[in-house]
């Protein structure tokens, strides 16, 4: 584990998630949501190819041309009261040369990681350089939440919910497939995604929905975000007390949402692989398993698609091409008719989300010779989190105060790492089309992104090629850039001899 990483920790004041879990209403709808968009056969229906998109500047600077547009966000079309107003308006900015000089015109989106807001860093850094280097462009596009997405409320990159977390990754997946068809209009290609730590696993959450051949480069991110919060660096961030509080508080978390998650091992039991005799050692016989775990999820699919895709939805679509975006939204605040429709359709999605249905999350944590690891591992242990961040502390005798963080702290920290598997595990989402062009960069210090005690990029997605930079999280970020870069140049030219 990287003492840098430790260190740089240590000097931010930022706490995420100081409102708790998020409205347990929200995190149902959120829930059925993530079962439609990580399938890409109907994720990819959601989303018009000629979804509209506004170019609101277009200048040619000394070296490059420079574009800005703004659209509204698919996700406040369909989860609208879930996602807050000032997020709906996705806005991004395009690295672009003043003239393409071949047929070829390479476009890269670039998602932000945690803390980079605006557009400067990710200019400076990658977009600029990639134009001048090896011709290609860029789109920058504002995460939620983030710069000029930002809720007043909210504290630089402190986001109030857990759920907001959730609401960041569906809205990123939806956006990323309107920029990619807004591409393809243009004529420009081929394409491709990447970003860096949360950035990165953002892009291959976008990757996955996209139904053509992309060029992914997630950089120093990972599988799934489920360590990251539990015994990673940032869980020392999250105030453990205000969350295991509101999980005991408010029984539904237990009762209700925790039904929807299924725990690896249960999983792994269903599918026939006793856990006394490890857990999958082929690749094969795991990519069986999360296959046939993703089509648990075709029924719900079926019976949930029509909510999300309602009439209102169609309506809104029609009215937002015809009036432009900055119309849109004042008739949506002004319209009392349209606000009916929109309330509706949520209230439809709300009443189907009370159902009893079991979702099974295709959660394989370990294979055989990783789960050994754990077992000596001190970072994965929930002890060892416990520890960590602090959770429990209270003014009770030791024999209380051992009880009560035993039982509650150690329920709310698996709550955690339940619903961030459940929500960002990339062995729920669709396999890219073409896993060959994905090029993972990875620090093998990462005290921020654990590797240990889950299943590798590698396993997820056996032909993708992953590099290894020795150093921690933050070291990498600041020292090797070129690397990052470098990466990208690659994968786009996998995509372009075998597709070009």
């Amino acid at each position: 584990m990287s003492r840098l990483d430790q260190l740089y920790r240590r000097i931010l004041i930022s706490r995420l998630f100081t409102k708790g879990w998020g409205k347990p209403e929200n995190l149902k709808r959120l829930f059925d949501c993530r079962k439609i968009i990580s399938n890409r056969e109907e994720c990819i229906k959601l989303i018009p190819p000629d979804y509209p998109v506004h170019v609101d500047k277009d200048v040619m600077m000394d070296d490059h041309r420079l574009m800005e547009g703004h659209f509204l966000s698919p996700f406040s079309l369909y989860m609208a009261d879930v996602m807050p107003k000032e997020v709906e308006i996705a806005r991004f900015q395009m690295i672009m040369p003043k003239s393409w000089n071949s047929k070829l015109k390479p476009i890269c989106v670039h998602l932000g990681g945690t803390g980079d807001h605006y557009y400067w860093r990710r200019r400076t850094l990658l977009a600029k350089p990639l134009l001048k280097e090896s011709g290609i462009a860029s789109i920058i596009l504002e995460n939620p939440y983030y710069g000029v997405r930002k809720p007043k409320k909210q504290l630089r990159s402190a986001l109030h919910n857990v759920s907001d977390l959730f609401v960041m990754g569906g809205a990123l997946i939806m956006e990323s497939l309107v920029l990619f068809n807004w591409c393809e209009r243009q004529g420009w290609g081929p394409l491709g995604i990447t970003g860096i730590s949360m950035g990165g696993h953002m892009a291959s959450l976008a990757a996955s929905n996209w139904n053509k051949p992309l060029s992914l480069i997630p950089c120093l991110s990972w599988t799934t975000a489920s360590g990251v919060f539990t015994h990673g660096i940032l869980s020392e961030a999250i105030p453990w007390r205000v969350l295991q509080t509101q999980y005991h508080e408010e029984q539904v978390y237990a009762t209700e949402i925790k039904k929807l998650i299924q725990s690896p091992e249960d999983v792994v039991k269903a599918y026939g692989v006793e856990v006394s005799q490890g857990y999958p050692e082929s690749v094969e016989e795991l990519t069986q398993i999360l296959s046939n775990l993703r089509n648990q999820n075709k029924d719900f699919i079926k019976k949930t698609y029509s909510n999300f895709k309602t009439d209102a939805c169609e309506n809104a679509m029609s009215l937002l091409k015809q009036v432009g975006t900055n119309n849109f939204l004042a008739l949506q605040s002004n319209n009392d008719s349209q606000s009916r429709k929109v309330n509706e359709k949520s209230s439809t999605v709300s009443n189907h989300s009370n159902s009893n249905l079991r979702y099974i999350s295709p959660v394989i944590e370990r294979d055989n010779n990783s789960m050994k690891a754990a077992g000596k591992s001190r970072y994965l242990s929930l002890s060892y989190a416990l520890a960590k961040t602090q959770i429990g502390k209270t003014k009770k005798s030791k024999a209380e105060e051992k009880q009560f963080s035993n039982r509650i702290s150690e329920e709310a920290l698996k709550f955690m790492r339940d619903v961030m598997e459940e929500f960002t595990h990339l062995g729920n989402y669709s396999q890219p089309v073409d896993t060959s062009l994905i090029i993972i960069v990875a620090a093998r210090q990462d005290a921020y992104i654990p590797h240990e005690g889950v299943l590798s990029l590698k396993q997820i997605w056996p032909e993708a090629e992953v590099r290894y930079i020795e150093s921690g999280h933050i070291s990498a970020f600041l020292f090797n850039q070129k690397n990052f870069r470098q990466a990208i140049v690659d994968a786009f030219d996998k995509q372009i001899k075998k597709y070009y």
